[in-house]
């Protein structure tokens, strides 16, 4: 009986653990991750904090002293004065996150993940060249929303092939470009979704996930399309009577 016991609680506590590691992290672990790594790109990061916190308290705690209720104000302060820190650390945590991503590739997709809702984006580039440069796409409000990574003379060559691809199969739809990096007429990565935002709206959210679904449908055909040897007619192929069987 005490081996069965013992067996239950192990089968219980294994079971726990399986919980815990399909949830993930909690949220103070996912905090203190988030911490850690802008520590790393933001040593003052400690400092900027305790000071945001303190400042909040205080003005807080000014007010309680003028209405004469030090003491809710100061226990109303306490809990604005996280907050106020917690959003501080998230945007340097961001900030830090594409210190990171700078020379990487890839840079562009990541940045675009960043998008919040009312955008369709592909988190594989559709264009890619030898030398690397690639191009994302997102379809949004704006339309067509191409973002590059790598040098522009280099990888306008792949936006070309791209914008005229589009014209072919939603020719009505508005096709942008935003070019990545640091040099002149590029944007930051970090500026990339607020610039995406700026863009005038053309299409209505319906309209935008009818856009995504053409786009794709034609994609896969003529993926498919490829993939039949040259000289085959698909409309006389043959289903082979071995895999009916």
């Amino acid at each position: 009986m005490a081996e069965s016991r013992g067996n239950t609680r192990e089968e219980k506590k294994k079971a726990g653990a399986e919980r815990r590691a399909k949830r993930g992290p909690g949220m103070f672990a996912q905090m203190k991750q988030v911490y850690g790594v802008t520590r790393q790109q933001d040593p003052n990061i400690p400092w900027i904090l305790a000071l945001i916190f303190c400042a909040t308290v205080l003005v807080f705690l000014l007010i309680g002293i003028l209405l004469k209720n030090w003491i809710t104000f100061l226990l109303i302060g306490i809990p604005f004065g996280i907050l106020f820190a917690v959003i501080v650390l998230s945007r340097r945590a961001e900030k830090a996150a594409f210190a990171q991503l700078e020379d990487r590739p890839g840079r562009a997709g990541a940045a675009l993940s960043t998008l919040r809702r009312g955008w369709i984006f592909e988190q594989q580039p559709v264009a890619v060249n030898k030398s690397q440069d690639v191009v994302f796409r997102a379809i949004g409000r704006p339309g067509i929303v191409l973002v590059t990574e790598g040098p522009t003379n280099r990888v306008n060559g792949l936006v070309q092939k791209e914008k005229l691809r589009y014209k072919k199969i939603v020719p009505t739809v508005p096709v942008h470009v935003i070019n990545t990096g640091t040099a002149e007429g590029q944007v930051e990565l970090k500026q990339v979704t607020k610039a995406m935002n700026k863009l005038p709206k053309h299409l209505t959210q319906q309209e935008m996930h009818q856009v995504s679904n053409r786009i794709d449908s034609i994609s896969k055909h003529n993926n498919m399309l490829s993939a039949i040897p040259k000289g085959v007619d698909p409309l006389r192929m043959r289903p082979s009577r071995k895999g009916m069987r």
